[in-house]
């Protein structure tokens, strides 16, 4: 049986105070949703220590959403994995779109990261996904084929059982589009045959995250995808009644 999972990518939002009410309403509104579903919350670098301690005591884990290639040394302005590992984090986004579009993160600087993230026995969170372009080319499946190859095939076989994939259709976030229930499980489907090609029969145990523009009114729909392990949430997350309600998608 997969892991379900609700995890929130806060981005660049809320200050300190706003992010410890949020957490303290995500953690009151928890018990609304089986506790087979896990929730986790990514807020921003700056305010994860006081998150954690909002969270004490609840089943809502935390997570940071990026960390640095290095361990240690002279990097201003980046963050290791030991020291986010130090603060309660139990999980890591990795590779997001943001990430890769913005920063120019590549392959290379990803595999490093993951040699951090799991130094510090941390769960990375690894996005792939492809852009407008891409989609409308018919390239979306080699585009994410290649974000795998390139990083989680690197993995070895005890490392990959701590690994969550979140698909994320760049050409569907922010963007009000969504991608139809359909879209999301074939390219999950495919995504797992992906995985089984190195892994095996491992491969059917991996949480595989839908990342597009979920909210409470579709997630029912989406979930119900045999493929489809939950979301990665963006602008939905940042209200505690929304990110709990798309955790009620599964039990639609």
């Amino acid at each position: 049986m997969r892991k379900k999972i609700v995890a929130g990518n806060w981005k660049m939002n809320t200050l300190p105070a706003e992010g410890v009410e949020l957490a303290k309403g995500v953690v009151a509104q928890r018990g609304e949703v089986c506790e087979c579903v896990n929730f986790i919350v990514c807020p921003p670098f700056t305010h994860l220590a006081q998150v954690a301690e909002a969270l004490q005591g609840s089943t809502v884990e935390l997570g940071a959403q990026n960390c640095a290639a290095e361990a240690k040394g002279a990097y201003t302005g980046e963050v290791a994995a030991s020291m986010i590992a130090a603060l309660g984090c139990k999980y890591v986004i990795l590779g997001h779109s943001e990430r890769r579009q913005y920063y120019g993160e590549t392959s290379e600087t990803l595999n490093k990261k993951m040699e951090q993230v799991y130094a510090n026995g941390l769960t990375p969170i690894y996005c792939v996904g492809e852009n407008l372009d891409e989609r409308e080319a018919g390239n979306h499946f080699a585009v994410c084929k290649q974000q795998i190859e390139e990083v989680v095939f690197n993995l070895t076989e005890e490392q990959f059982k701590n690994l969550v994939i979140a698909y994320e259709p760049v050409w569907a976030i922010g963007t009000g589009k969504t991608a139809t229930a359909e879209q999301a499980q074939e390219i999950h489907a495919y995504i797992r045959e992906v995985l089984a090609s190195k892994f095996g029969a491992a491969a059917a145990e991996c949480p595989i995250l839908y990342g597009g523009s979920c909210k409470p009114s579709n997630a029912a729909e989406i979930f119900a995808k045999e493929d489809v392990d939950g979301g990665l949430i963006g602008g939905a997350a940042l209200k505690a009644e929304d990110f709990i309600g798309i955790g009620k998608g599964f039990m639609a």
